[in-house]
């Protein structure tokens, strides 16, 4: 993997642009390093949303993983079709997602489905529904230990709602999910000190469940930059999601982790406007936009600064000496890989420099069968 041109295609000229090339090899060090840090697979549940593809899910449960976290219907539908064991839906559901929550437990019975509640309202919602249907649904509650983006506060309140639901004979009092997605400090030993601030409520608020003679609830924590320090704490499932397939946005934040970018956008020069100046078709329909430049890396363009972007376009001062042509190819590491993946249909698979398959984004809709 030390190989420098790892990324390049021997016969590009078979692959449209702008594809997503993703590597099988890379991929499975990916897996290897977060199973070789958290040291226990019952203790990881990875997030499906960066990929939402079978096979790199196949990839995870052949390794023995097998539970895992997703974050739409169609996503939890994909992990119900691979026979994952145990999925954490880990939005809460709202409007027609509610009854397409319960009809994804009754239609997989061989798979574990849970979501998440941080409200009296939600709970009585889906305990109705639950006795309506004869079942019993397991429901983490969701804590806001500091993002401020869902949640309900490690509290008084949040004790009252967990032993509600302990108390509900359809529902299942499953435990506490704690994202900290605003834990970004790059200097690991201040970020893991936050990380361990921001975490003490939580576990002040479950030795007050226990308590109450309430079984311990469990603990789902983390994404990917604080996996490095929830993934140590041994009565707490570690939740990463972009570790799968990486990004410069990740790579260049957090550098002392371990994960190789495993998923490349493949470009071609489209046009040269004036001196210096290069165009790439690699518009806002082909990558995430939301980041600020630059929003990709370029594996084999230097001297290169990325200044516009429109729907199909994308615009690069150029000051090299060499003198690019249209058409070359050129590749490029995303800054944001998740919303990048949900742009294309398909991945496209490459061993060897090669491309020996494509592989379905099968969970990229909104709408799947439920």
């Amino acid at each position: 993997m030390k190989d420098d041109h790892w990324y390049s295609l021997h016969y590009p000229e078979e692959v449209i642009s702008p594809s997503l090339l993703v590597y099988p090899d890379r991929i499975q060090h990916n897996i290897n390093t977060m199973i070789s840090m958290v040291g226990d697979v019952n203790r990881l549940r990875p997030h499906v949303k960066t990929y939402k593809n079978a096979n790199i899910i196949g990839m995870q449960m052949l390794s023995g993983i097998h539970k895992f976290k997703c974050a739409t219907i169609p996503e939890a539908e994909l992990l119900g079709d691979c026979n994952a064991n145990d999925v954490l839906l880990a939005m809460q559901p709202i409007g027609p997602n509610t009854k397409r929550f319960v009809e994804l437990i009754k239609k997989y019975g061989n798979t574990k489905f849970s979501t998440l509640v941080d409200n009296a309202k939600t709970v009585n919602l889906l305990g109705d529904l639950a006795k309506a249907n004869n079942i019993k649904i397991p429901l983490w509650i969701d804590i806001n230990n500091g993002m401020n983006r869902t949640g309900i506060a490690p509290d008084q309140k949040a004790l009252a709602l967990y032993r509600a639901l302990n108390e509900h004979e359809h529902l299942i009092a499953e435990g506490l999910h704690v994202y900290d997605g605003h834990l970004r400090n790059t200097n690991p030993t201040i970020r893991q000190a936050d990380c361990n601030t921001a975490f003490e409520p939580v576990l002040k608020l479950k030795a007050a469940i226990e308590q109450l003679r309430i079984p311990s609830p469990k603990i789902v924590a983390g994404g990917s930059p604080t996996f490095p320090f929830h993934c140590k704490r041994k009565d707490v499932e570690a939740s990463p999601g972009t570790t799968l397939l990486w990004d410069s946005g990740y790579g260049n934040l957090f550098p002392e982790m371990n994960f190789l970018p495993a998923a490349v956008l493949i470009t071609r020069i489209l046009s040269k406007p004036t001196t210096g100046i290069l165009c790439f078709d690699l518009g806002h329909k082909s990558i995430a936009p939301e980041m600020p430049f630059p929003r990709i890396e370029f594996l084999d363009l230097e001297h290169s600064k990325q200044i516009s972007q429109s729907e199909e376009h994308l615009v690069v001062e150029y000051d090299d000496l060499t003198i690019p042509e249209i058409g070359d190819v050129h590749y490029a590491v995303p800054k944001h890989i998740c919303p990048t993946v949900a742009k294309y249909d398909t991945l496209t698979v490459v061993k060897d420099n090669e491309v020996i398959d494509h592989w379905p984004v099968t969970a990229r809709t909104q709408k799947s069968t439920i």
